[in-house]
């Protein structure tokens, strides 16, 4: 573990936490979680948990970790679905999308009124799914060559499952890249858009904020690119090995968020 003094990383105010592979496993709590949720709480932290994930919205994440024994205010997360739409609503001349995605994508882009068009869409648009299939991607690569611009909520090619590493939104666009030779714009972490709004939901300077998250690729690079500290925890994606493979590195290394608070420096 990090030999960096740990008063440093717990006088920070603002904290924005990874979810996957960071606060759970598929649908299991990971450990320390709610030792550290209650720090930040009992401590007066400004909290955020975002994620690269666009598949489930604010109120389905808070649900989720209900289920799992961890209340969390709803307003504490902030997802790349939510990003793309914030990007689209700014961007987009027409206000249209074909998207490939899950509920909290569709819905980010409906409250955002990026209407839904599988004819001449502006852009396509693609997130996790569990319904991704040939015919989607025939679409999207239509839409594509005839000039609707290529939009990936995320870079992540896998993802930590209960079950092991799962494919990602950077999996699931690459087909669409391959076949029309455009590449897609990727608006999760590490784009500092995500971060810097990030950053203002907690009202709190990037100095005096920590990225933690278990991705080098994502997760660190996106806190170093914002100004901010990070930790890189190693109970998702990266590990000690894969860290020499990256000419940057986290300030902390640990084993899980549960090393954050008082007590377990180990």
């Amino acid at each position: 573990m990090s030999d960096v003094d740990f008063d440093a990383l717990r006088s920070k105010q603002g904290f924005i936490c990874d979810m996957d592979g960071v606060i759970y496993h598929g649908n299991r709590l990971l450990d320390g979680v709610n030792r550290f949720v209650k720090w930040l709480e009992d401590n007066g932290k400004n909290f955020l948990f975002l994620t690269n994930s666009s598949e489930r919205t604010p109120r389905e994440l808070q649900q989720k970790l209900a289920r799992m024994g961890l209340e969390i205010d709803e307003g504490n997360f902030y997802t790349s679905a939510l990003a793309t739409a914030r990007f689209l609503k700014g961007q987009s001349q027409y206000h249209s999308a074909y998207a490939i995605g899950e509920a909290g994508l569709l819905n980010a882009l409906y409250d955002a009124e990026i209407t839904m068009n599988d004819v001449n869409p502006e852009y396509v648009v693609v997130g996790e799914t569990h319904s991704y299939n040939y015919e989607s991607i025939l679409k999207a690569v239509r839409f594509v060559n005839n000039g609707a611009k290529l939009i990936a909520t995320n870079p992540d090619v896998t993802a930590p499952g209960e079950t092991g590493i799962v494919p990602a939104c950077g999996a699931l666009v690459k087909p669409i890249e391959v076949a029309t030779g455009r590449s897609a714009y990727y608006i999760g972490k590490p784009n500092a858009l995500m971060m810097r709004t990030g950053l203002k939901m907690l009202g709190v300077h990037s100095a005096d904020a920590v990225m933690v998250g278990d991705r080098m690729d994502t997760d660190v690079l996106a806190g170093i690119e914002s100004g901010m500290g990070t930790v890189l925890v190693l109970s998702g994606v990266s590990t000690r090995e894969t860290i020499k493979q990256y000419p940057f590195r986290p300030m902390y290394v640990l084993d899980g968020v549960g090393n954050i608070p008082p007590g377990e420096d180990a």
